[in-house]
């Protein structure tokens, strides 16, 4: 299969490089010349923008920041939507409000091209090593044609029901992610000033109830003070913003997840906008005038 890719940033240049290697012939743009240039020493076409991608392609793949970023390479000048053809698919990656999805689905049907949203889960470190969870939105058939194409990126490939229904699905994730940490960070700060090692916090609870993976994968981070970012808070105030703009449209009160936003909201005020969102922990160590660490 022809395989464009319209992205290549943190998630999408690994996710590219995995489609590659299952034996997909892939054509890559990004206005960042440096991973295109990455992908075609491995074998990729490089061109100059998402219109020649299109062009080129059976699916393109789209890996971006938010809905302004995708509606903007479907849809201006030189864009995707100018080089697709009846029969043809968008699948967009990205984590997106789930009203643009149905938006841009509905535009790129009077073109006879099909759309799935298609948001992924696990960060950078899965992404590299093809485990992410993929979460489907749109018609059966049209899954069906891409499952294979998506499952080579990914240990699980799960549609959820109709477009927009991935991005949904990626938001309630979010959503849990954000409190989860938020939760693993309040319990650890409390075992710290209490004069408990959280590191042993860890080992005696992560096999009980309480645990989770989201504590599996952040709590070395947390401990080492490392905040290097696999996912970064910035992306993720991103996704609860949509999630609350999503919750507020449907009428859903949201009080858990308005409280992480504002937690996210204050480190980047703070500076800490570019660090993984485990730093959460670091706005109880804000507050509470310590460090985990120490």
């Amino acid at each position: 299969m022809k395989v464009g890719f319209v992205g290549l940033g943190i998630m999408g240049r690994p996710m590219a490089h995995n489609v590659l290697k299952a034996g997909h012939t892939v054509i890559a743009y990004d206005r960042n010349q440096a991973p295109v240039d990455e992908l075609a020493a491995a074998g990729a076409i490089a061109t100059a923008s998402g219109k020649e991608v299109a062009e080129q392609a059976d699916v393109v793949i789209t890996m971006l920041p938010n809905s302004p970023h995708v509606r903007s390479a479907l849809f201006d000048e030189g864009g995707i939507a100018e080089g697709l053809s009846e029969g043809k698919a968008v699948i967009d990656m990205s984590s997106i409000a789930p009203l643009a999805s149905r938006e841009f689905a509905e535009k790129l049907a009077k073109r006879g091209v099909d759309f799935l949203d298609a948001p992924v889960s696990g960060g950078e470190p899965k992404a590299i090593d093809g485990t992410i969870a993929v979460m489907v939105g749109g018609e059966q058939a049209v899954f069906d044609k891409y499952e294979a194409l998506l499952g080579t990126m990914a240990s699980t490939v799960t549609l959820v029901g109709g477009v927009g229904a991935g991005n949904i699905t990626k938001l309630a994730n979010q959503m849990i992610v954000a409190v989860n940490i938020a939760a693993v960070s309040e319990a650890y700060s409390l075992a710290k000033k209490a004069g408990v090692s959280p590191e042993n916090v860890y080992k005696a609870i992560r096999s009980g109830l309480a645990g989770s993976v989201v504590m599996d994968q952040k709590s070395q981070k947390i401990f080492d003070g490392d905040f290097t970012p696999g996912f970064r808070i910035d992306l993720h105030i991103k996704d609860l913003q949509n999630a609350l703009d999503t919750s507020h449209g449907v009428n859903v009160s949201a009080p858990f997840t308005s409280l992480a936003m504002e937690i996210l909201q204050s480190l980047k005020v703070n500076g800490h906008g570019s660090d993984d969102h485990s730093g959460i922990a670091e706005w109880y160590e804000m507050v509470n005038n310590f460090k985990l660490q120490d």
